[in-house]
């Protein structure tokens, strides 16, 4: 499976939902997920060259008080828990800016789908980000088929499909379930029953998934992430 370029061929990286019905009435009109991807992609960019946006501890107190009376992220970020990858700080992001929710192996569950269901239901974000990274520890154990105690193997047991799917194929296998888990993941999301499969038809939602390379810090759109 290729990478390309954060907001390169993204006809082919994308899949288009809708938003739709009651449960979307109270959403607020929010940042079209075109000018959301771009705005990550910016944000990466600098963070990237370490020409980070400027800020002043005025600026900083401002945006803390304006955010304090309500929320409106641009977008939706599902990422890894792993401590290098946090969204805010490779998007180069203010408080308030983006929805973040993070799991070992941006492993999707009940509660993570009708997390995002009341961001996208109650907070006007167009886009959604499903984000892996190279040298996942939890992709790695996966991978190794490794035993863990408690409820960790419960983690391993959601990504070991992506394993299944990328064994055999050339190249470093961690990187391969890596990039497979979080196309899978997305599609986990494209197919959440009722808000976010019903969105589909509306076209007002765009879901991504995407790889964060630990070394270069760049972040890369998966091609082939329609399934």
């Amino acid at each position: 499976m290729k990478t390309t370029c954060l907001f390169r061929s993204l006809t082919a990286a994308i899949y288009i939902l809708g938003a739709s019905g009651a449960a979307f009435a109270d959403a607020p009109p929010g940042v079209p997920a075109a000018e959301a991807l771009q705005r990550l992609e910016q944000g990466n960019a600098r963070f990237v060259s370490g020409r980070l946006a400027p800020t002043t501890p005025s600026g900083i107190a401002a945006t803390r008080e304006k955010v304090a009376q309500g929320q409106k992220p641009f977008a939706v970020v599902l990422g890894c828990s792993d401590s290098r990858v946090g969204p805010e700080v490779i998007f180069d992001q203010k408080v308030g800016d983006l929805f973040v929710v993070r799991t070992a192996g941006e492993v999707v569950d009940p509660v993570v789908i009708g997390t995002i269901e009341y961001a996208v239901a109650h907070l006007g974000p167009q886009l959604i980000m499903v984000l892996g990274h190279e040298r996942c520890g939890a992709v790695a154990a996966a991978v190794a088929g490794a035993k863990e105690p408690g409820h960790i193997d419960t983690v391993l047991n959601a990504i070991e499909p992506a394993v299944r799917e990328t064994k055999g194929e050339p190249g470093d296998p961690v990187h391969n379930a890596a990039v497979a888990q979080a196309l899978n993941m997305a599609g986990q999301l494209q197919n959440a029953e009722p808000i976010l499969k019903e969105a589909v038809q509306a076209g007002k939602l765009t879901i991504v998934a995407a790889i964060y390379n630990l070394d270069t810090g760049k972040v890369s759109l998966l091609s082939g992430a329609q399934k």
